[in-house]
């Protein structure tokens, strides 16, 4: 177990989405990979191959986290697990973030992910981190997790022992590899 007592954690953003591209929000809404993300996921199995052979597996549920999950893991089993989808953002979804940016200003006023705890029928932070938290207290061993990007940010907070408040802090990358480590974040690329 690392310093904040949870294991190893391999932290994977599903590859790029055809909303992705577009600047459309996704939430709970659902897209496939381009191109470019199915090259991602592709580029992410061969680094799980060296650095981390035999590992705990597990996917978020939604498809664009399951497509990525079936090419990065192969022929390898690996748990579906609701608890890591993404951020319901409610009304938003499926929305672009430009034009909601100009429609809802208000929503967007501070910090750069603060309008998530803001978003019409949209789950907050605080039950994302809850629900992040019941997932990663069960694991016994090192895992790799294929998850999206908020959810990927509170599971980085909590593994971290960094407060919740603070998950703009660092950027999370798509085609990348997020270790966290005794309390400590390598990106692999």
């Amino acid at each position: 177990m690392g310093v904040s007592g949870f294991p190893d954690l391999y932290l994977l953003r599903h590859g790029q989405t055809e909303w992705n591209a577009e600047g459309r929000l996704q939430g709970r809404l659902d897209s496939p990979l381009t191109p470019k993300g199915i090259a991602q996921a592709e580029r992410l199995a061969e680094l799980l191959r060296d650095l981390a052979p035999g590992l705990l597996r597990y996917s978020s549920t939604a498809g664009r986290a399951l497509q990525t999950a079936r090419i990065v893991f192969g022929d390898h089993a690996f748990t579906k697990d609701a608890r890591l989808e993404e951020i319901d953002i409610g009304a938003f979804a499926g929305a672009r973030e430009a034009e909601l940016r100009l429609s809802h200003p208000a929503t967007f006023c501070d910090d750069p992910l603060g309008w998530y705890d803001r978003t019409p029928g949209g789950e907050h932070l605080a039950d994302l981190a809850l629900r992040v938290r019941d997932f990663m207290e069960e694991l016994t061993a090192p895992a790799i997790v294929v998850t999206h990007g908020i959810t990927l940010r509170m599971i980085r907070q909590i593994a971290m022992a960094e407060p919740c408040a603070d998950i703009a802090r660092r950027p999370v990358h798509q085609g990348a590899i997020h270790l966290i480590r005794g309390g400590e974040e390598d990106v692999i690329y």
